[in-house]
């Protein structure tokens, strides 16, 4: 894809607003899991944009085969694990935290579907996503953002944890030492 610096620029100031919107809250509140993942969500929209005129380069090389299986994977984990919070999950609205998304505001702990074998298919999806884009083109300035959103993402994943922990107790704990965090059976 072609789009001249300019557009991608406006793409990116546009994605940002839309990111601090959506962040609103948590970025008024560092210790929420919210406030990391706008971070990932940045380092995620700059390696896109920054990589996008190499997506159709080479379409056949291993390193593009395998940058399209985690861009098809990531949007499909990013689906069923939305689905599944909002089915099994029974979102409660009478939670109070602000800066959750209303599918995270559980009332129930989701254990099924891509859950069972890892507590965090969102951000693993997000993980996918920003390193099928990092695939793209191996630079040393998309090393830097897919770095970057892979920290971001680990710390979201360890506030998001601590924070199910605190509401939904041993239960959650329990749950953390039957499932890996981002990869089923590794990590």
């Amino acid at each position: 894809m072609n789009l001249s610096l300019e557009l991608r620029l406006l793409a990116f100031g546009a994605l940002t607003l839309y990111f601090i919107w959506v962040s609103r809250h948590a970025l008024r509140k560092p210790g929420a899991h919210g406030f990391w993942r706008f971070f990932a969500w940045e380092c995620i929209a700059a390696l896109v944009l920054v990589n996008l005129p190499m997506w159709e380069h080479d379409p056949l090389s291993p390193r593009q085969i395998a940058s399209w299986l985690l861009l098809v994977v990531s949007p499909w984990l990013a689906i069923h694990a939305v689905l599944l919070l909002r089915r099994e999950g029974r979102p409660d609205l009478r939670r109070t935290d602000a800066e959750l998304l209303g599918f995270e505001r559980t009332s129930q702990l989701v254990t099924g579907g891509a859950f069972r074998y890892i507590r965090h298919p969102m951000y693993a999806a997000l993980l996918a996503l920003a390193w099928g884009a990092y695939l793209k083109d191996i630079t040393l300035h998309s090393s830097a953002l897919v770095a970057g959103a892979s920290v971001f993402l680990l710390l979201t994943a360890l506030r998001d944890e601590a924070e199910c922990r605190a509401h939904f107790g041993t239960g959650y704990a329990d749950y953390m030492r039957r499932s890996k965090r981002f990869i089923p059976f590794v990590f």
